[in-house]
């Protein structure tokens, strides 16, 4: 078995990290980036078919040379090889000319993916266009929010169970032919009912923490040369959608009232405690 993550790095939106101009509009170079957030449920689903089934998981993303720290982070969750596309030619890439980059990328590898994952949207962009584009381009079937899987090689098939149209509440069952494309939905849980299962994740996820150290032997960089990509169709000049305006980011607004407790203000400690104790005990 061979899959293919695909994962992009997105600006670092927790509370204090994010960094916007007088006007509201986000700065990204003062900005951290940090591994799409959904895309670590496309990370478990591999890990939990590579415990079941064997075989590889690499890892692929397409931007600067940055993205490396983005790459680290996904083999932190669980990757054998990481790949990485990156050239200026594939600078400010749409969607589309994004998805084609990936789907060369995912056709330059030595073994063709038996199934190709993708997480549910981004946390900067949110139109969740990207996955499914990749998988019209390599023209293979797709299974999208899905919330559970398994793979049977044998029969060359996938199995998965999958919220219909984002409704928790109503869940169908599908069965896809491999090779595959699968978009995991937040939802996703992974399952290990087996003891010896729950043994080789143990032992996969800690080989992955050893060998994230030194990720960089594991990395491999490929340009838009090394991709044979016409540059007519990668990057701005191939990206057809044109952004007619940017509305501000509001800013969160600052009314809230704090009062500073130290340690060595014991009055002041007691009454934090004296207020957090029933919430505590979950009154």
């Amino acid at each position: 078995m061979h899959s293919v993550v695909l994962t992009k790095g997105v600006p670092d939106f927790r509370e204090g990290q994010v960094s916007f101009d007088e006007d509201g509009h986000l700065e990204r170079g003062a900005t951290p980036t940090v591994m799409n957030p959904n895309d670590e449920y496309a990370l478990e689903a591999a890990l939990q078919t590579k415990v079941k089934r064997g075989g590889t998981v690499s890892v692929m993303s397409m931007g600067p040379p940055g993205y490396e720290s983005v790459l680290e982070e996904a083999m932190g969750v669980y990757a054998d090889d990481l790949y990485l596309l990156s050239d200026r030619e594939m600078a400010a890439a749409d969607t589309w000319s994004t998805s084609i980059t990936l789907s060369a990328g995912i056709e330059k590898l030595d073994e063709e993916p038996d199934v190709v994952f993708a997480g549910f949207k981004t946390a900067d962009g949110e139109t969740g266009q990207t996955g499914p584009q990749t998988c019209w381009c390599l023209d293979r079937p797709i299974v999208t929010h899905v919330i559970s899987m398994e793979v049977d090689e044998d029969a060359g098939r996938l199995r998965a169970k999958r919220l219909v149209e984002g409704d928790v509440d109503e869940i169908e069952t599908v069965e896809a032919p491999l090779p595959a494309f699968v978009v995991t939905d937040p939802e996703f849980e992974p399952s290990y009912r087996r003891a010896e299962h729950r043994l080789r994740h143990k032992r996969l996820r800690a080989e992955t923490e050893e060998r994230v150290e030194e990720y960089e032997d594991h990395l491999t960089t490929w340009s838009a040369e090394d991709l044979d990509l016409d540059p007519d169709f990668i990057g701005l000049d191939g990206s057809p959608t044109i952004v007619s305006g940017v509305d501000p980011i509001p800013k969160a607004p600052s009314e809230r009232e704090a009062t500073m407790v130290t340690p060595d203000d014991p009055e002041g400690m007691e009454q934090v405690l004296d207020e957090m104790r029933p919430l505590a005990g979950g009154d």
